[in-house]
């Protein structure tokens, strides 16, 4: 258990002080400063850490491209053309707080400096350590820019261009070069038309190769990129805060869709409503005729609490063991739960699957029942492959069948082939019968897991069954002599891994998804 406002807590001292120093201890007092104590509790927030956990949420795929090259040092937008372009982002982050961003900064050629992603500290902290006074680049090539985002996944992508403009580039080019990476531009010119010059690190002022000032200027072209795009263009406002609600406004008037995308990210369960609770009841009944109910209450909520209490505390340490990867610490405090939770199960069968200790996994993966789909294929792929890290491959490829009914998942499709082929092998090794040594209780062993197997699910298979039909040392001398032969011939082909082979390799080739 963890408190997310631990600073509230410096407000029990003086709770504390009242209550050791008031002269007599009366009840009514005393449960005033009780009732104090768990708003104190409250505003501290106690929380139970749930872990990493993977949600869905509707989000824009945006492409922040900010041109670094040397023109943006001009300071005709104070306090430079760069910095001006820096606090829009900034200020911009702070206003598509959902949205999945992605940062670059290009010259005359482009660099990734954040992947896209909803974590607006990464992209902030990413474009703090970029540093222009270490880019010499005079040169700005949005044709490369544009060929570089077009290699990105497919799918519409939202640009906001931050730049004084590019080189002497045909906008037709770089107009059609947009339409076909489906890109939508919007373009923040920076810059004034009358231009300014540049002054370099030890104050003097940039010239060309001839000794003359540079002057820059917001190139016209950038306007007239826009147009033939469909793109929207704007210029810079009043302050950068103003700038980026413009932007935003920009981007919300466009017709591309949210996308629902995967973050992930640390969850808590909160618990502040048990101890604010608590505080109103307890207020209630002391001004209230309810006063007399007070004793036995307080006795009740006391067993109540102390339950919940060792449940929350066991969880807590049981997540973190697993993040450890401890697992039998994390197996140990899950099975002193009381009140077992859907997640806690999961858990506790994933640490049983993760100390090989696989019939005991499956018995509680088969014991969980969950409506969501998502949780049954997860249920089923698990249990898929604890089956086949035993070798119960007809079992194993049952599950992983049940779990592709669920939805396509690459994992169990390659696992279901992979135990496919094991079965074929073991199959071809062991001919029609079962070995010898099995004997008739196995058989009906197996027989009862079979019909049980039945019970649960209608199509799942039977495992086969037989008796053995002698000769069996007969057919041995004959594949010795028949090995022996191949091994002798030069000419003979090179034969197939045996299924033991199979066997061997066989944990390696089980793929696992990372238990949630």
């Amino acid at each position: 258990m963890t408190l997310l406002n631990p600073s509230f807590l410096w407000l029990v001292v003086p709770l504390f002080v009242l209550y050791f120093t008031q002269k007599p201890k009366a009840p009514r007092p005393s449960m005033h400063l009780l009732i104090l104590l768990l708003i104190v509790l409250t505003l501290s927030r106690p929380s139970i850490n749930r872990g990493l956990q993977e949600s869905s949420i509707k989000a824009k795929d945006i492409i922040i491209a900010v041109d670094v090259s040397y023109s943006m040092r001009a300071k005709d937008i104070a306090p430079s053309r760069y910095d001006f372009a820096k606090q829009t982002i900034e200020a911009f982050l702070q206003e598509s707080a959902k949205d999945n961003i992605m940062l670059i900064a290009f010259t005359s050629n482009p660099l990734f400096l954040s992947p896209p992603t909803t974590d607006h500290i990464l992209v902030s902290t990413a474009l703090k350590s970029l540093n222009p006074e270490y880019i010499l680049t005079k040169g700005t090539s949005l044709k490369k820019l544009f060929t570089k985002i077009s290699t990105l996944k497919k799918g519409e992508k939202t640009l906001i261009l931050m730049t004084d403009g590019g080189e002497d580039e045909e906008v037709s080019a770089l107009s059609a070069q947009l339409k076909d990476a489906h890109i939508n531009l919007h373009i923040l010119g920076l810059g004034t038309k009358q231009g300014m010059t540049v002054e370099n690190p030890d104050g003097s002022m940039l010239k060309d190769s001839k000794g003359n000032l540079v002057v820059t200027r917001l190139h016209p072209m950038l306007k007239e990129l826009a147009a033939q795009t469909e793109g929207k263009y704007l210029e810079v406002s009043s302050s950068p805060q103003v700038t980026a609600k413009l932007l935003q406004r920009s981007i919300e008037e466009e017709k591309q869709a949210s996308q629902t995308i995967l973050k992930k990210q640390y969850k808590t369960l909160e618990l502040y409503q048990i101890p604010l609770f608590f505080a109103l009841l307890l207020f209630v009944m002391l001004h209230t005729r309810a006063v007399k109910y007070l004793s036995p209450l307080l006795l009740f909520i006391g067993v109540h609490a102390e339950a919940s209490f060792l449940d929350g505390f066991h969880l807590n340490a049981a997540y973190s063991s697993y993040m450890q990867k401890d697992f039998n610490a994390s197996k140990q405090h899950l099975q002193k739960v009381e009140v077992a939770s859907l997640q806690s199960q999961i858990t506790l069968a994933n640490s049983y699957y993760k100390l090989q200790q696989y019939k005991k996994a499956i018995a509680l993966y088969r014991a969980i029942r969950s409506t969501s789909p998502s949780i049954k294929q997860t249920l089923y792929y698990n249990t898929a492959n604890a089956y086949a890290l035993l070798k119960a491959y007809d079992k194993a490829r049952i599950y992983y069948t049940k779990a592709l009914q669920l939805g396509d998942d690459a994992e169990s499709l390659h696992n279901l082939q992979l135990v496919a082929l094991l079965e074929k092998k073991d199959a071809a090794q062991l001919g029609i019968a079962h070995p010898k040594s099995q004997n008739s209780d196995s058989s009906k062993s197996d027989k009862e897991e079979g019909d049980k197997e039945s019970k649960e699910s209608r199509d799942e298979d039977q495992p086969s069954s037989g008796s053995g039909s002698g000769g069996e040392s007969q057919k041995e001398k004959n594949a010795d002599k028949e090995k022996k032969r191949l091994i002798m011939d030069n000419k003979a082909q090179e034969q197939p891994l045996s299924s033991k082979v199979y066997e061997l390799i066989n944990k390696g080739y089980i793929r696992e998804t990372q238990p949630w």
